[in-house]
């Protein structure tokens, strides 16, 4: 294995770890906008606060991993993806930063407008910022970015039918995972009926979100032909892991074993994110730049990943130990 290829299952790494953890907030603000009024949806908003409070700005430090990894590690396809893909990348940055500031405003206001005001603009933008994200995975996957500064079609790049799939299941994974997580949230908070509303509500978005897949594999076939092959051919099997694993979180929803949904659902959409790097290895910006061609000089290379790898020694262990004391704090709450 070479240091590219290392320095790449590495970013890809970073990746997976944004979806399911940061990727899960995602998905309770957009439970929060569904939560109801201010008196009928309390209780839902309070868990989903208790749960992303802690963490949420932890989260962050694996996408500023992954653009810090491909500007220095690739930074031909980084410097294409950044120039085509501005807009869709303009709006995740302004919707990042608006959720976390309408997050913390809301949790200090006091009035009635001010709390709307500033839930709506958590809500929106907890939808919004995984939608562009997946336009902009859906862009580069479907081979419009081509290689140079600014060379792809600002608008049709990222708005058309594959990378508005890739949006739409972007949304929709956030959303299950999310549902999934505070399953068993609720239940460690010994508040069944939570735990049972969002057990319906990740059975329904299970449900919706495979559908959807489903119906996106004709969307590939027609518009992204390079990428479907992949899917149905060298990757099959790592799709194939995806549906499976969603089926089972499906049947442990219904069967009320949360904690191990967890793992299943978090597999499912991992399945998802890996497939699209197997289906198109060794090309890295579709049709034809390689992993070779786009990679810094050797010694950046080596340099980056000797860093990279001292760095995961501390910041790994930190993160775990962060969740660790956050379980534990919850369970000495509740006694």
């Amino acid at each position: 294995m070479t240091a590219a290829q290392a320095l790449l299952i590495l970013a890809w790494a970073g990746i997976t770890m944004y979806a399911l953890l940061g990727g899960a907030d995602f998905g309770g603000g957009f439970w929060d906008a569904l939560a109801g009024g201010p008196r009928h949806g309390f209780a839902q908003r309070r868990l989903i606060e208790h749960a992303i409070g802690p963490v949420w700005e932890a989260n962050h430090v694996w996408l500023v991993f992954v653009i810090v990894m491909f500007w220095t590690c690739f930074p031909t396809v980084f410097a294409s993806v950044a120039s085509t893909l501005y807009i869709p990348l303009t709006l995740i940055a302004f919707g990042i930063i608006a959720r976390g500031s309408a997050f913390a405003f809301r949790k200090a206001s006091t009035e009635l407008w001010q709390l709307r005001l500033f839930g709506g603009a958590f809500a929106l933008s907890s939808v919004l910022t995984p939608f562009f994200l997946g336009t902009v995975a859906g862009a580069v996957a479907s081979g419009r970015v081509p290689v140079g500064l600014a060379r792809g079609d600002l608008i049709g790049s990222w708005w058309n039918p594959t990378s508005i799939l890739g949006g739409v299941l972007a949304v929709g994974a956030t959303a299950y995972l999310a549902a999934v997580y505070l399953t068993g949230d609720a239940r460690r908070h010994r508040e069944e009926e939570l735990a049972d509303a969002f057990r319906r509500r990740g059975i329904v978005t299970a449900v919706v979100t495979g559908c959807i897949a489903i119906g996106g594999i004709f969307v590939l076939r027609h518009d992204a032909p390079g990428l479907y092959d992949g899917l149905t051919g060298r990757a099959l099997p790592v799709v194939v892991l995806s549906a499976v694993a969603g089926v089972a979180s499906l049947a442990l929803l219904v069967a009320r074993r949360f904690a191990v949904a967890r793992v299943t659902a978090a597999t499912a959409v991992a399945a998802v994110i890996w497939g699209w790097p197997v289906a198109q290895y060794p090309i890295l910006l579709p049709p034809h730049v390689t992993i070779a061609d786009a990679a810094a000089q050797p010694t950046v290379l080596h340099a980056t990943l000797a860093s990279v790898l001292v760095g995961l020694v501390l910041l790994v262990p930190s993160l775990i130990w962060l969740f660790v004391l956050f379980q534990r704090g919850r369970q000495t709450e509740e006694g």
